[in-house]
């Protein structure tokens, strides 16, 4: 009879010696310290002239980690089966927070646009809940409807038309990069959840058709399409945001023009803390400086990834299918954003994952990364320690024999 392995000798290659992958927390800590440093260097001269403190920004955004963490936290320690079990509820909230956005009274208009809770103390925008509920519920559904999904197109349609409703309610505020990244992701999920290619790249196809038409049938978002391919041709009013990005990564050149040198955050570029950040970093970091943070985006994707294949392999479906989901959501934000800083997608109001200025994706980016430790705490859990060592005699005092 063949005799089981330890824990220690059955681990695979790759697999994190802890409950925590330490590669995955060196880099978190690597983009929230980066994170912190850009939005002090690029909101310096935006909080001189708005705010009372030269600071204030970057003293809002650590406050907003300081929360997040606290949020984290408290999500790490419950276990993951009572998010499963709550997945459902979570994204009624979540839509109800949509619906309640809309509401005249209730919303809180910012630039044109009804994305925010005014509670009195605080806003909250919406949509940042809302993504992680998505998730979540996502996540809890394909893990009842595991066989239904892989097999039936009813399981695979009604994930599909609870995330319509939701898109549609962002469309309302509207948040046009909101509904495209969770349309992304949710698709994303069920495709590693057993979907068949066939049937992902209709509606894919599909879903890819309908954000083309919506976008076509708005004249803001159709002018954004046609200025990105060509900001040039209208420097000073359509294409002002992104011609000001690309003098910023010219001015960068190899090595950057040095930390806290960047003349485009000095109100050349609009919404320099947040959207355009990265802008600001391929100004004063250079060629090295955004290639860095682009390789600190993918191995961060990557290891989160890793969080959910060892949960997958240890039979663990839930916490996988989460992992999965916040890789995604994150891989797509920072694509996104970087995209449209460097020109090759349309100007969406998304922000870059902890580096760019904003509390409201601060504090869900924590809880979704408390969420993702959980998934890593449950697959590999530290071994208990007994309470007490057992007592041993000294050899002064063993009997004589």
């Amino acid at each position: 009879m063949s005799q089981a392995l330890p824990r220690s000798a059955s681990r695979r290659p790759g697999r994190s010696d802890g409950p925590f992958d330490v590669w995955l927390v060196v880099t978190l800590v690597a983009l929230v310290s980066l994170g912190l440093v850009m939005v002090a260097s690029a909101s310096i001269s935006i909080a001189s002239r708005h705010q009372a403190h030269e600071l204030y920004y970057f003293w809002r955004q650590l406050g907003a980690f300081g929360l997040g963490g606290l949020l984290g936290y408290w999500v790490f320690r419950q276990p993951l089966e009572r998010w499963q079990h709550v997945s459902a509820m979570a994204l009624i909230v979540g839509i109800a927070m949509l619906v309640a956005v809309l509401l005249p009274g209730v919303g809180h208009e910012v630039n044109g646009s009804m994305r925010w809770l005014n509670t009195g103390l605080f806003t909250v925008q919406a949509s940042e809940p809302v993504k992680l509920a998505v998730i979540i519920y996502v996540a809890g559904y394909l893990v009842r409807h595991q066989v239904q999904v892989q097999r039936d197109f009813l399981g695979f349609f009604k994930p599909v038309l609870v995330l319509t409703v939701v898109a549609g309610l962002l469309l309302l505020e509207p948040d046009f990069g909101a509904a495209a990244v969770l349309f992304a992701t949710t698709l994303g999920m069920l495709f590693m959840g057993g979907v068949p290619v066939l049937r992902f790249l209709s509606w894919g196809l599909a879903a890819l058709v309908m954000l083309a038409s919506l976008a076509m049938l708005a004249p803001y978002r159709m002018q954004r399409l046609l200025t990105f391919r060509n900001p040039w041709a209208d420097p000073y009013d359509t294409g002002f945001q992104l011609t000001q990005a690309l003098i910023a990564f010219g001015r960068g050149e190899w090595f950057g023009v040095g930390l806290g040198n960047s003349v485009q955050k000095l109100f050349y570029l609009p919404e320099v803390h947040t959207d355009f950040i990265f802008a600001v970093v391929g100004e004063e970091l250079g060629l090295v400086g955004t290639v860095s943070v682009i390789g600190l985006f993918v191995f961060f994707v990557w290891r989160v990834l890793q969080v959910g294949g060892r949960a997958e392999q240890a039979g663990m479906r839930f916490g996988a299918n989460v992992a999965y989901g916040v890789a995604l959501l994150i891989g797509l934000e920072a694509f996104i954003n970087i995209g449209v800083n460097m020109g090759i997608l349309p100007t969406k109001g998304l922000t870059l994952p902890f580096i760019s200025y904003g509390s409201n994706s601060t504090v869900m980016l924590c809880c979704a990364m408390g969420l993702v430790f959980r998934v890593a705490w449950e697959t590999n859990p530290p071994p208990r320690r007994p309470l007490m060592k057992p007592l041993e005699a000294s050899p002064q005092e063993a009997p004589n024999v």
